[in-house]
């Protein structure tokens, strides 16, 4: 009974600090992450005198809709055209990426020898960033500068590595006694893969597509050195409306931030559980 009452009291003192660690961490969360997020709400209701001090103080009066609709009515509508553009980029090179990435991780898990001589230059496509002059150049001779195709090749290319290597993980974990049994009952290659394994890989295929898609959809950099011009406006770009030589409007660049958030954050609202399934499955099963 002595034991047993020591064991109880351990297990009251070890569940209290571990209540209090996850309190601490869920208030140093909603400060991190919860004040600028109030921030940026606070300030794209307000009008452009009050947004201008940039505080969290309460608006004196609400612009909601005044600002909201200015926005999205900026020179003839580039706010929503950028929404257009970003839409497509980011489902096409989507596509490609899961397409190309999972059949390369199957190949790369089944192959160990060609994995091995592959996972080096797969690698320095996460060391090695983009320069951006030769790339230029390279777009221009393909006749592919400041197009579509261009931009997106080239953002299904930069995705390529972290894709590839979390397919590979992942298939690693799915049984080769599986394609065997395939190929015994008559399956082809490409009816091995795509009926076979491809609806196996949805948890990494999640992953991918809620990582990647945010990256594509927030990226600066690339939209504006790969594919300038007012008619290729991204969703990040419309930030420069907002901001001139003699000033900034706060009131709009906040609002325009806003909403620009929301499809990533629906995004990972609704994959945020699958997310961390395709993250983990290979190091757990593996």
């Amino acid at each position: 009974m002595e034991e047993t009452s020591i064991q109880i009291q351990t297990k009251k003192k070890v569940s209290k600090k571990w209540f209090a660690f996850e309190s601490l961490a869920v208030l140093l969360a909603t400060i991190f992450f919860g004040v600028p997020f109030y921030f940026v709400i606070i300030n794209s209701l307000k009008d452009s005198t009050g947004a201008a001090e940039l505080s969290l103080a309460w608006p004196e009066s609400f612009q909601f809709l005044a600002n909201y609709k200015e926005v999205l009515m900026l020179n003839d509508g580039i706010v929503w055209r950028a929404f257009l553009n970003s839409s497509i980029i980011t489902i096409s090179s989507i596509t490609i990426i899961i397409l190309i990435c999972s059949m390369a991780g199957f190949i790369l898990s089944r192959r160990q020898g060609m994995a091995k001589r592959l996972n080096y230059v797969i690698l320095m496509g996460l060391m090695i960033p983009p320069t951006i002059v030769p790339t230029i150049w390279v777009l221009q001779k393909l006749g592919l500068f400041k197009t579509f195709p261009g931009i997106i090749f080239l953002e299904s290319a930069l995705h390529f590595s972290f894709a590839c290597l979390l397919y590979t993980a992942f298939v690693a974990t799915i049984p080769r006694e599986l394609d065997e049994a395939a190929l015994m009952d008559g399956c082809g290659p490409f009816q091995l893969f795509f009926k076979i394994i491809f609806p196996l890989l949805k948890p990494v295929t999640s992953t991918v597509i809620v990582l990647s898609s945010i990256q594509i959809y927030n990226d600066f950099e690339n939209m504006l050195y790969f594919f300038p011009g007012a008619d290729n406006a991204t969703v990040q770009l419309t930030l420069y409306n907002f901001t001139g030589i003699y000033g900034t409007s706060y009131h709009l660049l906040f609002a325009d931030v806003l909403l620009i958030s929301i499809p990533p954050l629906i995004l990972f609202i609704f994959f945020n559980k699958k997310i961390v399934d395709g993250m983990t499955a290979g190091a757990v099963k593996g």
